[in-house]
């Protein structure tokens, strides 16, 4: 019996190092499900955005031919274009803001370049440098007809480099800036996945439902309804 004693520990020692064993494989297994969770959203991440990319960059010539050339200022600044040949004269004064002061002119191929450079980045995978330049740009050309998705494109910067928060304001700044802009539905959608991703799950099916109601039949109406399922297949 004293000699089964060492041997009886040493059962007891194995036993126990097993369940640590056992343990351990657990953590692991999670911790490699967790992994492959986050490489799949990480995926998902670069795809949507790249997508986003391409269609913008296929549509821009489109764009850019359906926009009118901007007049060149004659004068002082602000002054109106010379009127073409049989058109309405111009009114005597140019049009006032509230305050009762010119509005600014838009120096739309000063404003055109600095987006193009700040896209050109994000484009590069530069998401760093694209959120500054993009900044930068707002600040400078806030009335330029490419603010609005400046602003968006900012929101994307800020999500796919996973500042989650910034991404939030960014988008909701679509919102209340731009509320006619073509960037709506796609901003409410990336404010859902980044509710989703800040595992805020009422606000986050708030948002995709409204992309849902507000703009049925669209890309991201249908993007809202795939992150809605996954949703509900993860019990959120």
């Amino acid at each position: 019996m004293v000699e089964a004693q060492p041997l009886l520990e040493l059962m007891g020692r194995l036993d126990r190092l097993e369940e640590q064993v056992r343990a351990l494989r657990g953590e692991v297994e999670a911790l490699r499900h967790e992994l492959e969770g986050l490489r799949r959203r990480q995926r998902e991440l670069y795809l949507d955005t790249d997508r986003r990319l391409r269609d913008l960059e296929a549509a821009a010539p489109a764009v850019a031919a359906a926009r009118p050339a901007a007049p060149s200022p004659a004068g002082a600044p602000g002054a109106p274009a010379a009127p073409a040949a049989g058109a309405a004269p111009p009114p005597a004064e140019p049009a006032a803001g509230p305050s009762g002061a010119p509005a600014p002119v838009v120096d739309e191929a000063a404003a055109r370049q600095a987006y193009r450079k700040a896209f050109r980045l994000l484009r590069e995978g530069r998401y760093e440098a694209a959120a500054k330049a993009f900044r930068e740009f707002l600040a400078k050309h806030p009335r330029s007809e490419y603010a609005d998705n400046a602003q968006y494109w900012l929101g994307e910067a800020y999500y796919v480099s996973r500042r989650f928060p910034e991404a939030l304001e960014a988008f909701r700044a679509v919102l209340e800036r731009y509320p006619r802009s073509p960037k709506v539905a796609d901003a409410l959608l990336k404010i859902g996945y980044v509710h989703y991703e800040l595992r805020q799950w009422k606000e986050a099916r708030e948002a995709l439902e409204q992309v849902r109601r507000r703009f049925p039949g669209s890309s991201a109406a249908r993007l809202a309804e795939r992150r809605l399922e996954r949703m509900r297949k993860e019990g959120h």
